[in-house]
């Protein structure tokens, strides 16, 4: 405690208590200033985007993933006691998927919700948008997750799973959520039966891309999750986690300061006595989820996007995003 704060405490008066309020649910919520607290600073990670579910075919095809949620921070928000504020929880987007024996149809997923405090003017961190599909290249890249705020970083863009011959017979991975000095990881591009290479972030704190999983005889192809970005400060740049070796189970990217590490491909599962690939779904907060790509046209499903979380700390002329005191307390 400062030398005028012990005067203070001296004299008779309160110091401002030291607290949080963390809401990770998607939803709309009213936060109630506390007795006191006359400033605050918030972080918000967007929600990630859903991978979609492709159908299988070579050549010209594009499967590509859902793109990382933004991070979005601002510092010594002014308040005021007993006044009720809006705060957002963005929505992880959901997965495409056909569940219907030998589907051919290419389902999209949707794009990850937006999370705020008071409004999208005053701190704002966009979701990430649902890959496209089909069998050409319109509408990709999609543009990155933006944000509103004294800093962050916007959301990964997904890879696109072409390169090669084999190129559409592979799934793309998600993008990783934000970070605290820079924009989330990007997914690398396939080449032939190869896997697509994660890319770290563009600087430290943000999720990893995802990798996508090669297409092999007749397991189908999906790409793994984005990593998240964690609420509580910057700390070290997502990992770019190694693809194994044909199918193998390591196709994910790793969470940034804290955050959930996406999830890993499986490889493939049996509905219909012949395997199918699923998307894998993104690591929390704000990673996007895979793109599933199925066999010949079977049943599959994308991975889901990660919800985005939104954390209030006080008294926020103290307690400053990326670093100054934001522990978890």
């Amino acid at each position: 405690m400062s030398a005028w704060k012990k005067l203070i405490a001296a004299a008779g008066d309160d110091e401002v208590a030291r607290s949080q309020s963390i809401y990770t649910i998607p939803g709309q919520y009213s936060w109630t200033c506390p007795d006191g607290v006359t400033s605050v600073s918030v972080v918000c990670v967007g929600g990630g985007g859903g991978g979609p579910r492709c159908n299988g075919g070579g050549g010209i095809a594009y499967k590509v993933g859902g793109g990382g949620g933004a991070l979005a921070y601002k510092n010594n928000i002014s308040v005021t006691p007993g006044s009720s504020y809006t705060v957002k929880v963005g929505t992880g987007g959901f997965c495409g998927y056909n569940y219907n024996t030998n589907g051919t149809s290419d389902k999209i997923g949707e794009d990850g919700g937006s999370s705020y405090f008071i409004n999208s003017s005053t701190v704002n961190a966009n979701g990430g948008l649902a890959g496209p599909v089909g069998d050409t290249y319109s509408g990709y890249p999609k543009a990155a997750a933006t944000y509103t705020g004294d800093g962050g970083g916007n959301g990964g863009q997904a890879g696109v799973a072409y390169g090669g011959n084999y190129a559409g017979k592979q799934g793309g991975g998600g993008g990783g959520a934000g970070g605290y000095s820079g924009n989330g990881g990007t997914t690398g591009s396939f080449n032939g039966y190869n896997t697509a290479q994660g890319v770290l972030a563009v600087n430290p704190t943000g999720g990893a891309g995802a990798h996508g999983a090669a297409y092999y005889g007749t397991q189908g192809g999906a790409g793994g999750g984005g990593g998240g970005t964690g609420i509580f400060g910057a700390g070290s740049t997502g990992a770019v986690q190694s693809p194994g070796t044909a199918y193998g189970p390591t196709y994910a990217g790793g969470g940034g300061s804290g955050g959930e590490d996406g999830y890993r491909v499986l490889a493939a599962i049996d509905f219909a006595h012949t395997y199918s690939g699923i998307g894998a779904s993104g690591g929390w907060p704000g990673g996007g989820g895979g793109c599933g790509r199925s066999h010949s046209g079977l049943d599959a499903r994308g991975g889901e996007g990660a919800g985005g979380a939104v954390r209030i700390v006080w008294p926020g002329d103290e307690r400053l995003f990326p670093s100054t005191d934001v522990d978890n307390n």
